[in-house]
């Protein structure tokens, strides 16, 4: 399960209470996140996340009053790119001093931390190598703002294309690398470059590339296997918003992107709705406060319950314009979520237990 959709809606949240909602079902789930602010592990009482999945203490969960029914777990990890693209270059090598070589490689340092979809990529690679191992009932993943994961559905095709690119495949042939640049001149750059900086850019493409060759096919068919696990009836996209003008028009966005990719999508969560509550300021408050203030509390009320009156057309029109997908609705809480109890609050109303 991907949860998807704009920055700032509680997705982090949602992906989090969704594992503990499902673990608490009896299913083991590992919940993977790559939310740059770590709040996931607050929310699950830990000190911090790493790239491999964690056990979450249920006793930690079972205080706050949710217990696991038998079987039931719950593991979270914090995705770190360049060491989850490390490790896929580790299981392709073919031996320890191509590893080594390619590890060592200024060029590879940089393009680990900067190719295009690397987070994105990395992101689902990593979901493909936890549901190839299959210890799990259930991966959730949470996801980067919406904009931003449309490179997340883009990026294996990507990264294919840039490994089974034109370019790569020239300076992958012999000879052609030197050949072709130092030919057109730009042999003195880098020779100029080497003296002012002791950098052998030269060597160094040249060393990246022939070290990479040898992988770049199993590159090409990893990324292919991930396109393919995205496409898998089995993977489903929930798409998490709020009743906000702006995150609906980017849900709206992203579903049509789903569609035409066509994904599978499971439904809507509509976070932070203020729920109408129309009120007048009671007669003998209303004395003892003054008609002034009253006054001003009246005002605040009445714009309550017009937030509330426009967050209801908002949810309206995105079920509306998406075919009354299944929908949940999450009522805006008095503080934001930073702890196992808001966690616990949150999976209760997604699982409809209050």
């Amino acid at each position: 399960m991907i949860c998807a959709g704009p920055g700032g809606v509680g997705k982090t949240t949602t992906s989090a209470a969704i594992a503990t909602g499902m673990a608490a079902r009896g299913l083991k789930v590992g919940v993977v996140t790559i939310d740059p602010a770590k709040r996931l592990a607050n929310a699950l009482g830990l000190n911090r996340l790493e790239n491999d999945p964690k056990r979450v203490d249920p006793e930690r969960l079972a205080n706050h009053g949710l217990e696991f029914a038998p079987g039931g777990e719950l593991w979270a990890m914090t995705l770190d790119p360049k060491r989850t693209f490390d490790a896929l270059i580790e299981r392709l090598a073919p031996d320890d001093r191509t590893r080594e070589e390619i590890f060592d490689n200024r060029i590879y340092q940089e393009l680990s931390n900067a190719i295009a979809g690397s987070q994105e990529f990395t992101a689902i690679a990593k979901l493909h190598e936890l549901d190839q191992e299959g210890d799990f009932d259930l991966l959730v993943l949470d996801t980067p703002p919406s904009r931003n994961a449309l490179d997340f559905l883009d990026a294996p095709g990507r990264l294919v294309q840039f490994f089974q690119g034109r370019a790569v495949r020239l300076f992958l042939r012999p000879a052609g690398f030197g050949g072709r640049l130092v030919g057109a001149g730009t042999g003195v750059v880098f020779s100029v470059m080497k003296r002012a900086t002791g950098i052998d850019l030269l060597e160094d493409l040249g060393v990246f590339f022939r070290s990479i060759g040898g992988l770049v096919d199993g590159i090409a068919e990893r990324a292919r296997s991930v396109g393919a696990l995205l496409e898998d009836p089995g993977t489903a996209f929930v798409i998490v918003t709020s009743p906000e003008h702006e995150p609906v028009e980017e849900a709206l966005h992203f579903h049509g992107k789903l569609r035409e990719a066509r994904m599978a999508f499971a439904g809507l969560v509509v976070n932070r709705v203020r729920i109408e509550r129309p009120m007048a300021v009671p007669a003998g408050l209303r004395e003892e406060l003054g008609d002034d203030l009253a006054g001003r509390v009246q005002a605040a009320v009445d714009e309550l319950a017009a937030l509330a009156e426009r967050d209801v057309g908002s949810i309206s029109r995105l079920q509306e314009a998406l075919d009354r997908p299944p929908t949940i609705v999450v009522p805006q809480l008095a503080e934001d979520v930073h702890d196992v109890d808001g966690l616990v609050e949150i999976a209760a109303y997604l699982f409809g237990e209050d």
